[in-house]
Order: C-alpha cells, then structure tokens, then sequence
C-alpha cells in the first residue's frame, strides 16, 4: 500500500527533526513533490535540504516552485533568497522585503524563522549566506 502523502511528509519532518542527514531525505521529499506538485510546503522542505547539502541550483528551482505555489509563505521566501545568494541570482532583496513585512505582524512567524534559521547553523555551521539572510532579517 502507497503512504498518503501527508503522512509521508509528516514522517520525513520528524525524521528531520531527529537529526537524519538532509542527503538521506532528500528522496522523500523528492517523492512528495513528484505526487504532490502543488505542495508549496513539501518544495520548500525539499529547496531547504538541497540547500544543506550544497545543490544550490536545485535548491532554487525547488524554493522557485514553492513560492510561486505560496507567495504567503516567508519560510518558502527565505529559502527563495538563499539559493538566490548561493547561485548569484538577482532578486535577494525583493524577498528579503517580503519576510521583514510578514514579520513585522507577526511575532510567532519571527520566532520560527528564527529558530529554522538557528537549525541550519547548527547543521551547516558558517553557512555565508544564511548568516546574511539572519543579518538582514534579525539586526
């Protein structure tokens, strides 16, 4: 029996969550996306670990998919101007913009974006352009 897709990528969270190595869950999330194209969520997830694992171009088509899907999400945003950085597109500032609104209204979006942004240094310690990213969006 196929895993519906929702618990599919509950499972690939939590595995997420309990330190799995973002290479290994890759293919998850790449299969969710394959089953579910109009997850906004499920790209950002997949962009965020492509990012981790230094695949910046699949990273941005990834974070590209996800925030075309929801234009509302500043996670899918943040990781939008991350592969930008890392693929020295334009276009970083626009989404930067974006977050610091969304976060202005929002104490609870601040707080976890704030903690995503603390787990990828802990992951990829002296990510550059995550550092700037928590610069702009946090000094």
């Amino acid at each position: 029996m196929v895993e519906p897709v929702a618990s599919l990528y509950e499972n690939g969270l939590e595995r997420y969550k309990n330190g799995e190595s973002a290479e290994s869950l890759i293919p998850v999330f790449k299969e969710i996306c394959d089953r579910s194209k109009k997850n906004a969520t499920a790209w950002s997830s997949l962009a965020w670990l492509y990012l981790l694992v230094d695949k910046p171009q699949q990273a941005l088509k990834a974070a590209q998919k996800g925030v075309k899907l929801d234009k509302n999400s500043p996670q899918g945003r943040v990781n939008l101007a991350i592969a930008l950085l890392e693929t020295e597109t334009k276009g970083v500032r626009e989404q930067i913009e974006i977050v610091q609104r969304v976060m202005a209204f929002s104490a609870e979006i601040r707080q976890e974006l704030a903690e995503n942004i603390e787990d990828g240094l802990t992951r990829k310690p002296n990510w550059a352009s995550l550092i700037r990213v928590k610069n702009w969006l946090f000094t």
